[in-house]
């Protein structure tokens, strides 16, 4: 170890000085030309972080449905990143030429290429505007049947998600029952 004032090698123990404002570590020599600092004992240094690229982060594609002001339940299409790509091909648009008209980042166009990213339902319908294509669509709701028999039944009471899960068990063993005859 060398002397942070003189440069000097240190023999024995190396002392901590404030000299001028600044701390350094110097030799027994040098440290009569500041204040000697008193140190607490060393802390434990916490873990190493590994080092490396940052893992990137998947951002999940699929959203709840949001309500429209009309108050009607909206979702994003399932393959939106191949239809904007698609649209913007077409229309012979880069994406610098699709960030200046839509007035979005170019970063942020990629990202939604690439499916890293979803759009929210505003740039989906700048997109919409720009491309002349359809992103956002009404929500389809699975209608759930139920035979009128087993309806009966249950108007006693309502229905459970317990039932639901029976009603389609049962419904299950009856059409392999009738696959196998």
């Amino acid at each position: 170890m060398r002397c942070e004032a003189c440069g000097r090698k240190i023999f024995g123990k190396p002392y901590k000085v404030i000299i001028e404002g600044a701390r350094l570590t110097v030799c027994t020599d040098c440290s009569k030309h500041g204040k000697l600092v008193w140190e607490e004992e060393p802390k434990p240094k916490a873990a190493a972080k590994p080092r490396g690229p940052k893992p990137t982060l998947m951002i999940p594609v699929k959203r709840q449905p949001e309500t429209t002001p009309t108050g009607t339940t909206v979702e994003l299409i399932q393959d939106f990143d191949t239809k904007i790509r698609r649209a913007r091909e077409e229309l012979g648009f880069s994406h610098d030429d699709l960030g200046k008209k839509i007035n979005e980042k170019v970063s942020l166009l990629r990202k939604i290429e690439t499916r890293k990213m979803a759009p929210d339902n505003l740039l989906a319908a700048k997109l919409e505007r720009t491309l002349k294509i359809k992103l956002i669509v009404p929500t389809s709701e699975e209608e759930i049947k139920i035979p009128p028999e087993k309806i009966a039944k249950a108007t006693s009471r309502t229905l459970t998600l317990g039932d639901l899960i029976e009603l389609n068990k049962k419904d299950k063993e009856e059409t392999t029952r009738r696959e196998q005859s």
